[in-house]
């Protein structure tokens, strides 16, 4: 691996380590955020393997991402859990950011459901909020650090995928259907990706919202451009951690152990929000 593209017999190193491990053909990956991964220890007939122990995977480095990939049966249905991820601010060129998602591709995966913990641009947010996203601004493709950049895999995927229905309608619909039952508020909108790992100014939160961004964080976009490039279906959940500060005042500020903190309000929606989808999840036609 260079420290910007992951070459093919790279993923597929990869992905013939963890079948080797895991007999089962996985039909969900599910991709845990900061502080999230409690719900992988609900995961029935649990098998899990360090994410160092698998060629060419990138290993977190950051508190609240236990860097494991636990493979079993949840809700009823075949699931590969990534507890954690990397960023781009570790290191890491998207290309490896998104390595996992393209290794999920190999072994069969046809649904991505990704998490991740976010700072609240809406002003109607709440720490410890649901939001499914319904589409992301992704700063730092825009900006030319794409997981798509370099050679392209044909056998993966298109050399121009499209992007304009990057989160699934019929899963999100599923996801609001799901969290009415449960008596959960689940908010929708617009995710903004950006490089970090410093929090944002307050004049970057007002740039945000202004261009329609709904919350933001620090990873998903380079997952979620790999799978639609491989054709995933794919449902995003924000947990709101935060509320981003658009006026400085020396009596707030943003910290990682709050997101944590937020988490332990977050996972148990979020846990139920899943496993309610899962439980009425089809496959595609």
């Amino acid at each position: 691996m260079s420290d910007q593209f992951v070459l093919a017999h790279e993923f597929h190193e990869a992905a013939n380590a963890i079948r080797s491990r895991f007999p089962i053909a996985p039909q969900v990956g599910i991709i845990l955020g900061s502080g999230l991964s409690a719900l992988a220890d609900e995961v029935e007939e649990r098998q899990a393997i360090p994410y160092a122990d698998i060629p060419h995977f990138p290993v977190p480095g950051i508190e609240g991402h236990s860097g494991r990939l636990v493979a079993g049966r949840l809700s009823g249905q075949s699931v590969l859990v990534l507890e954690g991820r990397v960023h781009y601010y570790e290191g890491y060129s998207a290309q490896v950011i998104a390595l996992p998602v393209r290794v999920l591709q190999l072994l069969g995966t046809h649904t991505l459901i990704v998490t991740n913990a976010a700072g609240g641009l809406n002003p109607s947010f709440r720490p410890g909020d649901l939001m499914v996203i319904s589409d992301h601004i992704n700063l730092v493709g825009m900006a030319g650090a794409s997981p798509l950049r370099g050679p392209n895999f044909d056998e993966m995927g298109p050399r121009f995928p499209d992007m304009s229905q990057a989160y699934d309608p019929a899963l999100r619909a599923l996801a609001h259907r799901v969290a009415a039952q449960l008596g959960l508020t689940l908010h929708e909108g617009v995710y903004a990706h950006v490089a970090g790992p410093a929090f944002e100014t307050p004049a970057e939160v007002r740039f945000l919202r202004l261009i329609g961004a709904d919350a933001v964080g620090m990873s998903t976009a380079s997952e979620v451009t790999v799978a639609r490039h491989a054709n995933m279906r794919v449902l995003g959940i924000s947990g709101v951690s935060n509320i981003a500060i658009s006026q400085s005042s020396p009596d707030r500020q943003t910290t990682h152990s709050e997101e944590l903190e937020a988490g332990k309000i977050v996972v148990p929606r979020l846990s139920g929000l899943i496993k309610g989808v899962l439980s009425e999840l089809q496959p595609p036609a």
